[in-house]
């Protein structure tokens, strides 16, 4: 059984449809003003976000956040560029990685750890065929089958 997302948590379920996950590894991220208060509330988006390297830095690039209404203006945010917090070893296995062909980096999910910092899961992908996607669409509807049967019998039996 799937675990559900904890509250906070956003999560990119195109990614793991569209891509190979060759690697993941989770991130901090540096967030500007009250950047967190809209994740927490679920007004971020990263379906149509990527990973890429400027300076020997790793950016995660257009990231959705929602406008955030104050009592006086409203500050527009949209598409945004922020900094993933990665140690230096890291970030150079990483860039070394991402220089093959057909290799990005995707985020997975933005969530809160324990201390409640944010965190971002970020992978390592190399993106499917069209069949690499019909057969993975197949062997989840078979497992999703076989479970439901499962089920049945298990009910019956009992």
């Amino acid at each position: 059984m799937k675990k559900k997302a904890a509250p906070g948590s956003i999560k990119n379920k195109k990614a793991r449809h569209l891509y190979h996950i060759l690697d993941t590894y989770t991130a901090g991220i540096q967030l500007i003003g009250d950047d967190v208060k809209l994740i927490r509330m679920g007004k971020a988006g990263i379906s149509e976000s990527y990973g890429q390297f400027i300076n020997r830095e790793l950016y995660i690039t257009n990231m959705h956040l929602a406008e955030r209404e104050n009592d006086r203006l409203v500050i527009p945010k949209n598409k945004t560029m922020r900094k993933l917090l990665l140690n230096r070893r890291e970030l150079n296995k990483w860039e070394k990685r991402v220089v093959e062909k057909g290799v990005s980096l995707v985020p997975l999910s933005l969530f809160f750890n324990n201390d409640g910092r944010v965190k971002v899961e970020i992978a390592l992908v190399k993106g499917k065929r069209e069949y690499d996607k019909r057969q993975s669409i197949k062997s989840e509807e078979n497992q999703r089958e076989l479970n439901r049967v499962k089920k049945k019998y298990l009910n019956h039996i009992s």
